[in-house]
């Protein structure tokens, strides 16, 4: 059985023409029918009377998970995820550095048949020595899963393909693809990544590169099969 993953990072709904178009976004979304979507840069705006990630819930009929980075009374700002798996568990994880901006992660655990699958949703730092103290701390969340089959996905701005971030997530869960995402009208940039383990369940990785896709947002999504 297969299951289709994503991550998206949707710059705030705002497209390559300056507008800010939520359905844009969501037709992106429908066009990838995918199982799990990790979503970026969020933010908090009213839309039809729902705010934007219910607004997205109730157009596509996934549930949805909030993982609010920056948080005030008139503005929220972070990571979600997008589901049409049961939920089981969740965990919100505060990856922020002091005197940097908010970074965080979703640590989602799902139902899927008769098995569990976790994924790990995430936006990390724009300063190198940040994104290895975060990498370090998001692989200790898979220290105690070696028999489960879980995902790490995200924009993880590392642009260093020699950089220890990559070096280190590519030593536990084995190297995939190398896609770029970033930026959309003309991507040679692989801000945005997956990772699977087992690494023999990735059966394929690929930018989602359509037409909307490449106005809707400053980043392609990434979409992936894995065989459950």
């Amino acid at each position: 059985m297969q299951m289709t993953l994503a991550t998206y990072n949707i710059h705030g709904c705002i497209g390559a023409d300056g507008r800010f178009k939520p359905d844009r976004i969501i037709d992106v979304l429908q066009e990838m029918n995918a199982d799990i979507i990790a979503l970026q840069e969020v933010e908090h705006h009213q839309v039809e009377g729902y705010d934007l990630l219910d607004y997205f819930a109730v157009k596509t009929g996934f549930t949805a998970i909030a993982g609010p980075t920056l948080v005030r009374r008139t503005h929220h700002y972070g990571n979600a995820l997008l589901t049409k798996l049961p939920v089981l568990a969740v965990n919100r994880i505060d990856l922020t550095l002091p005197g940097r901006e908010p970074r965080g992660a979703l640590d989602v655990t799902l139902a899927w048949n008769d098995r569990r699958v976790h994924v790990v949703a995430t936006h990390l730092g724009l300063r190198p020595s940040e994104r290895r103290q975060q990498v370090r701390h998001l692989l200790k969340l898979f220290e105690i899963r070696l028999t489960e089959i879980y995902v790490l996905m995200g924009d993880l701005n590392e642009w260093f393909l020699w950089g220890r971030p990559l070096r280190w997530l590519h030593a536990h869960f084995k190297r995939p693809p190398h896609c770029a995402t970033f930026p959309a009208r003309k991507p040679f940039m692989a801000l945005d990544r997956l990772w699977v383990h087992p690494r023999r369940r990735l059966k394929s990785l690929e930018a989602h590169s359509s037409s909307l896709a490449r106005i809707a947002s400053d980043h392609l999504p990434l979409k992936a099969i894995i065989e459950i």
